[in-house]
């Protein structure tokens, strides 16, 4: 099983997005998923790893969160 991993910034008010991922991953993959957390941090960090493998970040990539829903699914 798979574990997801979503570092978000918090002075930049991004826990909303992660709750957002998060629902959306649980939702989607459930018993696939080993775990989906949340992990503070700053700097306008917003990274989400699948099983240590960057996925999403922010500074590379556009918000959507169907989009990081497909990127997690290729790596499941």
């Amino acid at each position: 099983m798979a574990t997801v991993e979503i570092e978000y910034c918090v002075p930049c008010g991004f826990l909303s997005r992660a709750i957002d991922i998060q629902r959306a991953l649980l939702t989607t993959f459930g018993e696939q998923l080993e775990a989906v957390t949340l992990r503070t941090g700053s700097d306008g960090v917003f990274v989400v790893r699948c099983d240590g493998d960057v996925v999403f970040d922010k500074s590379a990539d556009g918000y959507d969160v169907d989009d990081i829903v497909r990127k997690v699914r290729t790596q499941l």
